[in-house]
């Protein structure tokens, strides 16, 4: 059967649990994203609000394989069976359906331990500096810059604002370590994105650690 796109070349694509058969989210595709999806096993989509093609999962690692493919009786609609590698919405939540018609919260957030809301802020820093990443040529971003300069100036800063970071909590300063703290954070999320490691892969290392002594071998 032919797929019905619309004016704007979309379809509506409703994302499955393979296992559990719980509807996970709803998206968008076009023809490449399709094709992508059916080529790498692995959810593809369009985004509106960007007006590009994405990889679930990019960013986060929340990557989804895809287990089938099918469409609708009337071709306008597609229907993806997947095995989730993490929680499917931005939120945190397994899926993105985890409110009532009122509003009110139904489901919690899937492995808060690992995906708690205030790490949401680094995932933004993120994905700003995979975007400055993919155009080094920007004038206006020191982001941009870092990237213009390479690995041995973005280590650099990582290891001076480490120092900073000493230093502050050397004067005993609340404020000063709050500060030179979060330029540490931005700096190590640059090196990060240098090379592709989403703070994602880091809440998931801090996750296999917690409650085990460092004093056991």
């Amino acid at each position: 059967m032919q797929i019905k796109w619309d004016e704007k070349g979309l379809v509506p694509a409703v994302v499955q649990d393979a296992e559990t058969g719980e509807v996970l989210m709803l998206a968008y595709m076009n023809k490449e994203a399709l094709e992508r999806t059916l080529n790498t096993k692995k959810a593809h989509f369009y985004s509106r609000k960007r007006q590009r093609l994405w990889m679930k999962g990019e960013e986060s690692g929340n990557v989804m394989e895809v287990e089938s493919v099918s469409i609708d009786c009337d071709g306008d609609a597609i229907l993806l069976k997947v095995r989730p590698k993490g929680p499917a919405c931005h939120t945190g939540h397994k899926s993105c359906f985890f409110r009532d018609i009122e509003g009110r919260e139904i489901e919690k957030a899937y492995r808060e331990d690992i995906y708690p809301i205030n790490c949401s802020i680094l995932e933004r820093v993120y994905e700003v500096i995979l975007e400055r990443k993919a155009t080094p040529e920007r004038e206006d971003s020191y982001t941009a810059l870092l990237f213009r300069k390479g690995l041995d100036k973005i280590l650099k800063k990582v290891g001076e604002e480490a120092s900073e970071v000493i230093i502050a909590c050397k004067n005993k300063n609340p404020d000063e370590i709050v500060y030179e703290v979060a330029d540490l954070f931005y700096h190590v999320l640059v090196a990060l994105g240098y090379f592709d490691i989403a703070p994602v892969k880091i809440y998931e290392e801090l996750h296999k650690r917690f409650g085990k002594s460092g004093l056991r071998k």
